[in-house]
């Protein structure tokens, strides 16, 4: 079309039409104006960027979230050393970190809907750290805050935000159905990013290079970004499990990040300054206010994944496991009054912590049924744990019996790792976060690698019968 337009403006074959490949790449040019017209043709495209610069005036109005590898080997229970999955929130406004979750594998949607509970509830302090990262001690209205919201008493110093949007990438984790549902009910808007975009969510990407610059590389382990950047034998130096390398982060978010000024952070009243990310979110709570929102048991279990079940008289089978107790008796081979779930039971379950589930009963009441094996079982497991046992133990009777050889060799797994401890050593690393596990830490580190074994609902308020009802707002 050009050739024709050309040749009934100047004459046939007056203007030369050039060659296919330079013709695209002037068009490209002129889309894209970074692009060069003498720029060489296998060179990588440079993609456009937004045409508005993401700006967020108060916090929460906009919360990216995105999932990486941390640039850390840890130890793992039940296996060799890898690198866990970091998942972060990080609130444009104020630069602050709302969140942090470390997985020793694949994050699930549980753990990205639970990570939306964690900004909206205060964080607890921690035992042996110190009382200067208290939310007390910060330049926030704290008594003004405490009157609102009994919470932040003995409160760690992280904002307490609940966010409006949440940009999130086109991952599987994020557009599934538990994260949908978890964000529709806490009335949250989820925005994805555009493909192939990154300056889309240039905070949070900023944040995770932060994260290994100013924390990941001092710690014992470390596998820097390329095979150039790190050690002949990294596997080696670690030393840290999963649970104290969530404590680290826990503890650096607060006094490393959240107290140090930041650049893109500037007061009207006084520009020159940078603030940091607790400054900035007290600059704004003037403005715009602080409302809180309790989440009560209930809630929590409403954030976890959904499976239909039916209940038969054996109880409720999920992978060879079962679930019983007499409540269901009045529901037993029942339909649930659904016909498009095909008479089958709305089931909650915890996928870090699969010793009960939740069922929602005609009145609406979430109902706790515990498996069969729970008090064989003594520590939380989840998927990993009970796949690895599967494909150790053969079935060789019945399947009653079967599922007890599990919960067996189950319960003699979680022995072994909860006795088995890194021995120290010394990595050579010249100081930063100290190689080998201290000695004292050892009865805290051992609960609190059940307790990242176990997601939030372990402290979801339900009482001892189960039942949600009744269930106060979440305490810490």
């Amino acid at each position: 079309m050009t050739g024709q337009i050309l040749d009934d403006a100047h004459g046939a074959g007056r203007v030369k039409v050039p060659p296919e490949s330079t013709f695209n790449r002037l068009v490209n040019a002129l889309v894209d104006t970074r692009e060069l017209p003498g720029r060489p043709v296998g060179g990588a495209a440079v993609p456009a960027g937004p045409f508005t610069p993401t700006r967020a005036l108060r916090p929460g109005e906009m919360v990216q979230v995105e999932t990486t590898r941390l640039d850390v080997m840890a130890i793992n229970d039940d296996g060799p050393p890898a690198r866990p999955e970091l998942t972060i929130a990080v609130d444009v406004a104020t630069r602050s970190i709302l969140a942090a979750v470390l997985r020793p594998e694949g994050t699930k949607a549980v753990d990205a809907a639970l990570l939306l509970a964690e900004m909206a509830v205060p964080h607890p302090m921690r035992p042996g750290w110190d009382t200067a990262l208290r939310l007390a001690h910060t330049a926030v209205p704290y008594e003004r805050l405490l009157s609102l919201d009994h919470r932040l008493d003995g409160a760690a110093a992280r904002p307490v935000v609940v966010p409006e949007t949440i940009v999130v990438d086109r991952g599987k984790v994020f557009l599934s159905q538990g994260f949908s549902a978890a964000c529709e009910t806490l009335g949250i808007s989820v925005q994805s990013a555009p493909p192939r975009r990154p300056r889309a969510k240039g905070s949070v990407e900023r944040t995770f290079g932060a994260i290994n610059t100013l924390v990941a590389q001092h710690v014992a382990g470390y596998t820097g970004s390329d095979v150039t950047r790190r050690g002949p034998r990294v596997e080696s130096e670690a030393c840290w499990s999963v649970a104290q390398l969530q404590d680290l982060l826990d503890e650096w978010i607060i006094c490393g990040w959240q107290s140090r000024p930041h650049d893109a952070l500037r007061h009207p009243v006084l520009p020159r300054a940078a603030l940091s990310p607790n400054e900035m979110w007290a600059a704004l709570l003037g403005v715009c206010g602080y409302v809180p929102l309790p989440l009560s048991g209930r809630d929590y279990l409403a954030l976890l994944p959904v499976r239909w079940c039916a209940i038969t008289g054996c109880g409720i089978r999920i992978d060879h496991r079962t679930y019983d107790d007499a409540v269901l008796n009045e529901h037993r081979g029942q339909s649930s009054g659904i016909p498009l779930r095909g008479g089958k039971w709305e089931v909650h379950h915890n996928p870090h912590d699969l010793r009960q589930v939740w069922v929602r009963l005609p009145d609406g009441r979430l109902v706790e049924v515990p498996w069969i094996h729970r008090d064989h079982v003594h520590e939380p497991f989840g998927e990993q744990a009970w796949r690895q046992v599967k494909a150790a133990v053969e079935q060789r009777a019945g399947r009653e019996q079967h599922e007890a050889d599990l919960a067996d060799a189950l319960d003699q797994l979680l022995r072994r790792a909860r006795t088995t401890t890194a021995p120290a050593r010394d990595t050579g690393t010249g100081g930063g976060l100290a190689p080998g596990v201290p000695e004292q830490q050892g009865a805290q580190d051992e609960k609190e690698r059940a307790d990242v074994r176990a997601a939030a609902p372990a402290h979801d308020g339900t009482d001892s019968t189960g039942s949600a009802d009744g269930a106060e707002s979440r305490e810490y």
